[in-house]
């Protein structure tokens, strides 16, 4: 007997920008919609007499495909906006947020024996006295505790990657922290990194900006390499510029970055008393600097556009995205789906540059407004219903042809010419 066929890459691959332009958070619901919608097989690759990919399919394909394979695919795209000019990669903007997992806190236990949380408040009560404790004797216990989500202390056996943390709306969850580093110039995302969520702003921000360093350091050594003659559209010189909040500010954070030549823009916390800098004094140096030029027009300016290119591609992944939850477990398999995700952003700000529209469905509503605007000119100059269909608008197909073949162009580009279907569905 034989299996489920196994998944092209490039089928894989473009189902994954899908959750990305849909808001689809699990696989589940990518494979149902590839099934349901009929421009989304056209854009996937799927003919009308198979069935859409199943959702186990998909993930057997995540698993076979390692992450670096995923790191060029979204390199790839970002190599397609460095050619329309979309990366600069002088000034980078570093921030970070939380990912709820995919694990409950209820099922945590001891690091040291396994235990797990509610044997152990039992046991805690059986000390104190209570030989049968209720639910409200174990309650009344566990509020009693100090430090009882110690990250030190307990983990989920089903994601031990997973922190127990607090989230911003105030809940505590175990949950991952997606770090972003962007173009300052353009809104691109030029690196994404998963850390552990108790792991502080100051630790994690050595990796992503480790890592934006060396995919720009790779933008400008393709830009040489393929068109020298032309004037680079990355900055020679690399980063030089990082801003970020006020979670990233430390004297050995900005030591560190100075030693590497980048220029930081990154406010400082508010402090009880006065700084004592005996035996410091390089870090005072680097800090004072820091503070000079926040007063400056440009610092200033900087912070205002870091708050709103940052969040706008937290807005765009995970809200809108559909990724504040996560459905995977484990680093390696979530950083696969990330990846892939913030690509998807990027890929959508290269059709924005283009064509004016970054998602289908934004495409879906400028043609219902062109539908509005076409009715009330027919209705104006008196014309019949039938010459409105001659026009070439209608009210059953709302995605434009033309857009579904460019939007294709960048993934199945010997198949273009083939393609004569309306991808409305």
């Amino acid at each position: 007997m034989m299996g489920r066929p196994g998944l092209a890459p490039g089928v894989y691959f473009r189902l994954l920008l899908v959750g990305y332009f849909e808001g689809i958070d699990s696989e589940r619901g990518i494979s149902w919609r590839a099934g349901d919608s009929l421009s989304i097989r056209d854009f996937v690759g799927i003919p009308l007499n198979e069935g859409a990919p199943d959702h186990t399919t998909i993930s057997r394909t995540r698993r076979l495909i390692d992450v670096e394979t995923h790191r060029q695919v979204f390199g790839w795209i970002l190599n397609l906006l460095a050619d329309g000019g979309l990366v600069k990669g002088k000034r980078i903007g570093i921030d970070a947020t939380t990912l709820e997992a995919n694990a409950a806190l209820r099922s945590i236990v001891r690091r040291d024996n396994g235990e797990s949380y509610e044997d152990f408040l039992k046991g805690l009560a059986q000390q104190s006295g209570i030989a049968t404790p209720t639910r409200e004797d174990l309650a009344r216990v566990d509020r009693k505790r100090k430090k009882k989500g110690s990250n030190d202390d307990w983990v989920n056996p089903h994601d031990p990657d997973a922190r127990i943390t607090k989230m911003k709306d105030g809940c505590t969850h175990l949950a991952h922290k997606a770090e972003h580093a962007v173009d300052m110039d353009t809104g691109a995302v030029v690196a994404v990194t998963l850390q552990e969520a108790d792991l502080g702003d100051t630790t994690t921000v050595k990796e992503t900006l480790a890592e934006a360093g060396a995919t720009v350091a790779e933008l400008i050594e393709r830009e040489a390499d393929s068109r020298a003659a032309e004037k680079p559209q990355v900055n020679l010189g690399g980063i030089e510029e990082v801003v970020a909040d006020k979670g990233y500010h430390s004297g050995p954070v900005l030591k560190e970055m100075k030693a590497a030549g980048v220029r930081t823009y990154i406010p400082e916390k508010k402090q009880a008393g006065k700084r004592h800098w005996v035996g410091k004094e390089e870090e005072r140096d680097v800090v004072y600097a820091n503070r000079q030029r926040l007063q400056r027009p440009k610092g200033k300016r900087l912070l205002r556009k870091r708050g709103e290119l940052i969040e706008r591609t937290f807005a765009h992944c995970y809200e809108t995205g559909g990724m504040r939850r996560t459905h995977l477990r484990k680093h390696n398999n979530i950083l696969k789906r990330l990846l892939i995700h913030v690509a998807g952003m990027n890929l959508g700000l290269l059709l924005r540059n283009k064509y004016g529209i970054g998602t289908p469905r934004g495409l879906q509503g400028l043609s219902h407004t062109l539908d509005f605007l076409v009715t009330l000119i027919a209705q104006a100059i008196g014309l019949e219903g039938s010459n409105i269909s001659e026009a070439g608008v209608t009210k059953k197909h709302s995605v434009s042809p033309q857009y579904q073949l460019l939007l294709c162009a960048y993934f199945r580009p010997s198949e273009i010419q083939k393609q004569t279907s309306n991808p409305g569905c």
